[in-house]
């Protein structure tokens, strides 16, 4: 796919403005030679124009007068647009009697965490599994979730790169190479298990960087630019936990044995154990357990998984999670409104109130998307798609019409619902200006009237060099729209973080009807963070 976009592109044709500049390291500030820099056509992509850096890191282009995106790469370090953040980035005007000869293209060096795994003795843990979570703003909503994985080494020894700017943690999975874990005897087993040296029935704990084996107390690693921290994790044994549970064998499926979950920061892991075995019948044993707060799921007799149990594994023996509530079972047949077909690639996703795991599926050709295995709660439904922006409107069913786009999911029901979306017709263009004169690189937000309920109506986008800004596939509806100077790290879908911004944001009214463009006359504000 890249080569064929790439034998489509088109050189811009030259012109009288230039787009000249240095690209730098924006760690130490010294010029990057041998630095590809290039610039697109904002209004098409396709044409484009490179070249490469010299010792001193300029580049210069000639254009005609539009609006460009530019954007450097160099090996070892992270490729990014002018005063790029997160996935926006700053355009280049040229013709607005702006200067535009004089840009310092700013590239971060690789960073690079490393370390070692080491045991209780203090020698290295070859094979174990690394994680690495990054704290970011998913939505405007700070989260953190699971961001990459890597091994250790025969040595211990792990490396992750390259990393951007930003917070993140790190954890340690491995299981002791001298562990056995020998089954319990119980009334029906076959033989009563070899007797084992209790000091040889260990595991290690999941642990994080900080040596915790809990979330609450991982320790953040700050991550900069051409950084190259060492972060070593410390293994240390606990005595393994035997559980026992009594399971229900499904004639098609054969036995389903019981699932162990953990929350891990804004995530849900799944949790291996050591050794199964069926120990008479009916009766699981789950060796190799570390002790700690888990989520248990029982497979019910209608083939669905019951919901999670929460409990705190102290030690070991029988666990009951019996009474767990089944989940349930939800049907959607999805439409777009003022549309015949469906676009390809369109998304449904189930987000919970409780900020816990997402459930997405894609729509099938016919409409129709299935979720299965729904733990009872408050959910928003979203469309998402990559080339357009939807939101939902109405969600129908025999009781009637549900208005918005949140949905009561009790325990164990089979739901059908018809859905209705409509799509994001509308294209907000303004200038972000302070005491009238433009402001680049400030962060745009255009908020929804009901912001905790239509959370899918934000839209964000960074000014460019002139102020100028668009914001696209907006939903109709009333707004507020903000710019805020240097805001990138805020909450920026929060009610508390946007009330101090809201009394001088600009409000309009995005209007029905087919797709348009509404020009603000007005210039919007720009606020100090």
């Amino acid at each position: 796919m890249a080569q064929a976009r790439n034998a489509e592109r088109t050189l811009i044709p030259t012109g009288p403005y230039s787009i000249a500049g240095m690209a730098v390291n924006a760690r130490v500030g010294n010029a990057l030679a041998r630095c590809r820099v290039t610039i697109a056509d904002a209004k098409n992509q396709r044409k484009v124009q490179s070249v490469i850096t010299g010792d001193d890191g300029r580049f210069e282009f000639h254009v005609p007068a539009g609006k460009f995106s530019l954007g450097g790469a160099k090996r070892g370090f992270i490729s990014a647009g002018y005063n790029q953040h997160d996935e926006y980035a700053t355009a280049i005007v040229t013709g607005a009697d702006l200067d535009t000869e004089n840009l310092i293209l700013r590239l971060a060096p690789n960073a690079v965490l490393t370390g070692r795994v080491l045991d209780e003795f203090g020698e290295p843990v070859r094979n174990a599994q690394i994680m690495v979570y990054r704290r970011q703003h998913f939505e405007g909503v700070e989260r953190t979730s699971l961001f990459r994985n890597a091994m250790t080494d025969d040595q211990g020894r792990y490396e992750v790169t390259p990393l951007n700017e930003g917070t993140y943690f790190l954890s340690a999975k491995a299981s002791p190479w001298y562990a056995v874990h020998p089954t319990s005897s119980a009334e029906g087993a076959a033989s009563s298990p070899a007797q084992v040296d209790s000091s040889l029935d260990v595991v290690y704990p999941a642990t994080f960087y900080g040596d915790a084996t809990e979330v609450d107390g991982a320790t953040p690693i700050a991550v900069h630019g051409g950084d190259r921290l060492e972060a070593d994790i410390h293994l240390n044994p606990v005595p393994a936990l035997h559980l026992i549970f009594r399971v229900s064998e499904d004639l098609n499926r054969g036995m389903i044995l019981p699932q162990l979950e953990k929350q891990v920061f804004d995530g849900t892991e799944h949790e291996n154990a050591g050794n199964i075995q069926s120990i008479a019948p009916g009766v699981v044993e789950m060796a190799g357990i570390a002790p700690g707060r888990y989520s248990v799921r029982m497979p019910g007799s209608n083939g669905q998984w019951k919901e999670p149990t929460e409990v705190n594994l102290e030690s070991g023996g029988e666990l009951d999670v019996s009474p767990g509530r089944s989940t349930s079972q939800i049907k959607l047949a999805v439409q777009i409104e003022g549309a015949a077909t469906l676009l390809s690639q369109l998304q449904i996703i189930l987000r919970p109130s409780n900020g816990k795991t997402d459930y997405g599926q894609m729509v099938d050709a016919k409409g129709a998307v299935d979720f299965s295995d729904v733990i009872a709660g408050t959910y928003d439904i979203l469309a998402a798609s990559s080339t357009q922006r939807y939101s939902v409107v109405r969600i129908a069913s025999e009781a009637g019409i549900i208005s918005g786009h949140s949905l009561n999911v009790p325990a164990g029901a089979s739901l059908t619902f018809a859905l209705s979306l409509v799509a994001g017709s509308v294209t907000v263009d303004g200038f972000a200006k302070r005491d009238g004169k433009a402001v680049s690189g400030a962060m745009i937000v255009l908020i929804p009237k009901n912001a905790e309920a239509d959370r899918d109506h934000f839209r964000r986008d960074e000014s460019d060099l002139d102020g100028s800004f668009s914001l696209s596939g907006v939903i109709p509806g009333s707004y507020t729209v903000i710019a805020i100077e240097d805001g990138w790290d805020l909450e920026w879908s929060a009610p508390a973080v946007l009330a101090q911004y809201l009394k001088r944001g600009q409000t309009i009214e995005a209007g029905n009807g087919p797709a348009m463009a509404m020009h603000l006359e007005d210039a919007v504000a720009v606020q100090a963070k």
